[in-house]
């Protein structure tokens, strides 16, 4: 499985540090939904999804967390902890995210609205529809 890290240009001086996120140069797709995670409880495991269609850039803006992908032949386990870096989750990947620090901010930019019917919630499922 090839995993896709997009390096985020950092710009800034004395006052402070910005990132513009923007489609077409460093968000490969058009954005039509942000939303974002905190306060995740210690022990606390989230995803357990893959989508069907939906693409999304995930940056940790802030602290850290474990991502677990799964694209049905391999797994791979990495770690987000700088706001300067994105992951590309292509669609039908399934992921888990565990390990938050007490004080991360998961931020999630997706190429399509909230659908319920792209989610795949139930991994014999997933490893089903990949299979074919």
């Amino acid at each position: 499985m090839k995993v896709q890290f997009l390096q985020l240009q950092t710009h800034g001086d004395e006052r402070g540090s910005l990132i513009a996120l923007e489609e077409g140069k460093n968000i490969p797709f058009s954005v039509k939904r942000v939303y974002y995670m905190f306060d995740t409880g210690k022990g606390v495991r989230r995803g357990f999804h893959a989508h069907k269609t939906l693409k999304q850039v995930v940056v940790a803006v802030r602290g850290s967390c474990r991502f677990m992908l799964d694209d049905g032949q391999e797994k791979i386990e990495i770690r987000l902890d700088h706001p300067c870096q994105g992951l590309l989750i292509e669609s039908f990947i399934w992921r888990e995210m565990y390990d938050f620090s007490e004080d991360c901010v998961l931020m999630v930019l997706a190429d399509q609205l909230y659908e319920e019917s792209d989610y795949v919630r139930d991994y014999a499922s997933f490893l089903t529809a990949v299979a074919q």
